[in-house]
């Protein structure tokens, strides 16, 4: 935090709806490294966090530092009101539960389905391990006096395996900041000498779809004939030294560029600048069903987009993608093809793009929806607080 950007949108809404606002969360590794800090009102403790390495192992490992820490933060921070936790993973109902014991309530932020998360990310099956992810969730709906989703395929997964009852459910759904993401005059410098650039903005991590942009991008040099272009991927994660590998051995180190993570204002300027923008995230368990953020900041910059045919994909883009059958690399390249030739059909798909983000999926919206969720919670008595677990407090705290 601050990095969360919808988890920050939701503590900045609390706060300005009157709630006293504590944050525990991971320090950043490069920025937010502060033990402590109090930013727009909202508290921050931080703690130091390794990120997962050697498997489902190295993940238990994280969780119960993770965990370990949050208890200690939690019992400094003092009383709350309402506890507001976000996963994965879904072990925070165990301090929430600590917490009820002394008044709080509960709010469960599914930002994950975990179990999904788990058969994407490691390909072994309904195994022990799934059976004990799938066991937490339930342990989590159970738990929570109220559930926010952040989309209906996720709210459908509280109603359904969750057993949680609809007028408990809450859909706030991620949405860029408008005020940060404003297009700005495009600098033609970023492009290396090409005529287009293309830009991929997100996380690396193994279920993320970089390596099936790259191969697509290696089949519109191929297969498509085209090199035309230059390729800027923003951002980082646990696969990012492979990534940079990988455009290696596919011959594409001079026509792709691999940032890592940027100020704000650089990646308003390649957004800015980009012809098309990917979102190449394959279809699993847990894509076919989630929102991903590049998408909407794509939409916001008024940039069209090349995606997989994923459920949610459709339901935030409209047509302000164009979409490849899942994980067909070639179909990809060419639909990136077909929209670097067709300078008009981009900017109406921007245009559309941006229409949607200022409409339907507007934070304004988020934030009633986020709000309801709370009187909900505190329905049956005054909040005095809000806090929790990466925390909402009137004088409320959270």
């Amino acid at each position: 935090m601050p990095f969360d950007r919808r988890v920050w949108q939701e503590c900045t809404t609390l706060r300005a709806a009157g709630w006293t606002v504590d944050v525990i969360c991971p320090k950043g590794s490069k920025r937010d490294t502060e033990p402590e800090a109090v930013i727009d009102g909202v508290r921050i403790h931080r703690y130091p966090l390794r990120a997962a390495t050697g498997g489902p192992a190295g993940y238990l490992r994280e969780y119960g530092s993770a965990l370990w820490h949050t208890m200690r933060l939690a019992r400094r921070v003092g009383p709350v009101d309402v506890v507001h936790a976000c996963n994965p993973p879904d072990l925070l109902f165990l301090p929430a539960l600590w917490l009820k014991r002394h008044g709080a309530r509960f709010v469960f932020d599914q930002h994950d389905l975990v179990p999904e998360l788990y058969l994407s990310r490691f390909d072994r099956g309904e195994d022990l391990l799934y059976r004990g992810v799938c066991a937490l969730e339930r342990l989590t709906y159970r738990a929570a006096d109220v559930v926010l989703a952040t989309n209906e395929s996720y709210r459908d997964v509280a109603l359904h395996r969750g057993g949680r009852r609809p007028d408990d459910v809450f859909v706030v759904r991620s949405a860029p900041d408008t005020e940060r993401f404003r297009p700005v005059p495009p600098e033609p410098e970023l492009k290396r000498g090409k005529p287009h650039l293309l830009c991929y903005l997100g996380v690396m991590g193994p279920q993320d779809g970089v390596d099936y942009a790259l191969r697509a991008l290696a089949k519109l040099r191929d297969e498509c004939g085209r090199t035309d272009w230059h390729a800027v991927f923003v951002g980082g994660g646990d696969t990012f030294d492979a990534m940079v590998e990988l455009s290696r051995r596919l011959g594409l180190s001079e026509q792709v560029e691999f940032t890592g993570r940027v100020p704000d204002a650089d990646l308003v300027r390649y957004l800015s600048t980009a012809d098309v923008c990917l979102s190449p995230d394959p279809r699993n368990p847990l894509n076919d069903v989630s929102t991903m953020n590049k998408v909407l900041e794509y939409m916001v910059m008024g940039r069209p987009i090349v995606s997989f045919d994923l459920r949610e994909a459709r339901v935030s883009a409209g047509d302000a993608a164009v979409y490849a059958p899942a994980d067909d690399e070639a179909r990809f390249a060419e639909l990136v093809a077909l929209l670097l030739d067709d300078p008009e059909k981009r900017a109406l798909m921007g245009k559309i793009g941006q229409e949607r983000i200022n409409g339907p999926l507007a934070w304004r919206n988020s934030q009633a929806s986020l709000l309801a969720a709370y009187a909900a919670a505190c329905r049956d008595d005054t909040p005095v607080s809000a806090g929790g677990p990466g925390r909402a407090g009137k004088r409320p705290r959270r």
